[in-house]
């Protein structure tokens, strides 16, 4: 079963997100910031990290430095969920997607299926 990480600070977008991925079969874990996101990325390496950007405690920058900085996290493909989707550092790594909030969860499926399938 394909495990997905939603860290995103809003409850309902995250309890929302973690019930349509469930319902579509994926193993979901949920993080309330980039801190407990990196917790649970560690004892549980997710096939996806969905991340938003704009967070108390630790924001999806430095969750993305963080991530990059830890090989055994490195490799994990990321899509970005936030109004915010095209700023940031540009000395972060790549991400496999970016998703404008409001997103369409059609939308949401069709990446999250591409770039969960990319891990074995």
């Amino acid at each position: 079963m394909r495990r997905v990480l939603i860290v995103d600070d809003d409850d309902a977008i995250r309890s929302g997100l973690a019930e349509v991925l469930a319902d579509e079969g994926y193993a979901v874990t949920e993080a309330r910031d980039g801190q407990v996101g990196l917790r649970e990325a560690k004892s549980n390496p997710p096939h996806l990290i969905l991340l938003d950007l704009m967070m108390p405690t630790m924001t999806g920058w430095d969750f993305m430095a963080a991530q990059n900085r830890d090989p055994a996290l490195a490799q994990i493909p990321v899509i970005i969920m936030s109004a915010f989707a095209d700023d940031g550092p540009e000395s972060l790594p790549e991400v496999a997607a970016h998703l404008a909030k409001p997103f369409r969860i059609p939308v949401l499926l069709e990446v999250v299926q591409q770039h969960a399938s990319n891990k074995a």
